[in-house]
């Protein structure tokens, strides 16, 4: 009975734990202090770090590669740890914000998985806390982007948000009332692996038929060398670009030949678009938000990717002609979104540390605040 006593308990003191972050996100951005923070965005080829004030400007950036994933976490959360230490060389560092291409926990303390790093269930925010003497908030990428847009760019006004990323695969966050929903496991908004073709294209997660296997930076790649590697006629002209070189055929070249019209690379992200204009109208069937923003690197394609989603929206739509429809607009803040409101998250973090003795992120060797979030808070604000 004892132990059906405690066990309730410690459910109960984590419940109260997540919903006074919830309240906090709800309303804490409004009052926050003002302060310098760090916003930290890990994509599978590169971690991006920056100081960013409490308007969303950022004061100063610095990025490296991404170390390999056959590598150990420990060399991960090393480049992270020298990327903070960097810019608190230059700036009054408060707290930490990291925005992680993975699934990580309702607490936002523990990676469960990453597939581009060696994360499995990794406690990234207990890693880098007892290395750097501020406040660390860690969340999932899409999550940071989304916050990011609803506080600074396409997203600002609207209460009922979604944030779709185009990348490598896709990645999704939802907000609501000024909220991130992140699920009762922290793991919501993984849009990329909806089914949208029963028995379709092989995932690497390994399903079949993934919404992001159609409609992604992967797809629009695959696509694009096939039909080079057929000798497709259509072809040639991206082939004399890359002077055959199938493998030298990108995202960003498939954009630019758009862009200068050549038909096929048009055609391929008419095709990208028509698949995220379904995927955005099932997402509207099951959330009906106000706003859906479209970031990631492929949404550089802008009206030759958008403008055939709004389509392909406009026919998919259940109920549609009889419904509010959502607006589709491009992501303001590009590649940033990530990092500036991973950045912003922290702010609310710092609000509770604002009454401790604050110091800049330290070097390692210097001893640090217990940083771990308790029921009480966190455990160095005493």
């Amino acid at each position: 009975m004892s132990t059906y006593r405690e066990r309730a308990h410690r459910q109960t003191a984590r419940a109260s734990v997540l919903r006074a972050i919830a309240s906090r996100e709800r309303s804490s951005h409004l009052s926050a202090p003002r302060v310098p923070t760090v916003g930290i965005d890990i994509g599978g080829t590169k971690v991006m770090a920056g100081v960013v004030d409490a308007d969303g400007t950022i004061l100063e950036r610095v990025r490296t590669e991404t170390p390999d994933k056959s590598k150990s976490p420990k060399v991960v959360e090393d480049t992270i740890a020298e990327l903070v230490l960097d810019l608190s060389d230059r700036h009054d560092v408060h707290a930490v914000g990291v925005g992680a291409a993975g699934w990580v926990d309702a607490d936002r303390a523990t990676v469960l998985f990453a597939p581009h790093l060696a994360w499995r269930n990794e406690p990234l925010r207990e890693a880098l806390a007892a290395r750097l003497a501020v406040p660390i908030m860690v969340d999932n990428d899409a999550n940071t982007a989304a916050w990011g847009e609803w506080r600074f760019g396409a997203g600002r006004g609207a209460d009922h948000l979604v944030m779709i990323t185009l990348g490598t695969g896709i990645g999704g966050g939802i907000l609501e009332a000024g909220k991130v929903k992140r699920g009762a496991f922290g793991v919501a908004g993984e849009f990329g692996h909806m089914q949208v073709v029963p028995e379709g294209h092989r995932c690497p997660c390994g399903n079949r038929g993934c919404w992001e296997q159609y409609s992604s930076g992967n797809a629009l790649v695959r696509e694009a060398r096939e039909l080079a590697a057929a000798d497709s006629p259509v072809a040639h002209h991206i082939l004399d670009r890359v002077k055959g070189q199938i493998g030298d055929i990108t995202g960003p070249l498939i954009t630019e030949l758009a862009r200068e019209g050549d038909p096929m690379c048009v055609e391929l992200l008419q095709d990208i678009g028509r698949w995220l204009g379904v995927g955005i109208a099932n997402l509207a069937a099951a959330l009906d938000p106000a706003r859906f923003v479209v970031g990631g690197g492929v949404s550089d394609a802008d009206e030759l990717l958008i403008g055939p989603a709004r389509e392909a929206f406009r026919r998919q739509l259940t109920g549609r002609g009889y419904r509010p429809e959502a607006t589709i607009v491009r992501a303001a803040l590009g590649a940033d979104a990530g990092m500036v409101g991973a950045a912003d998250l922290a702010r609310l973090v710092a609000r509770r540390f604002r009454r401790a003795n604050r110091r800049r992120a330290e070097r390692a060797h210097r001893p640090a605040f217990d940083l771990r979030l308790t029921p009480r808070g966190w455990a160095g604000e005493q």
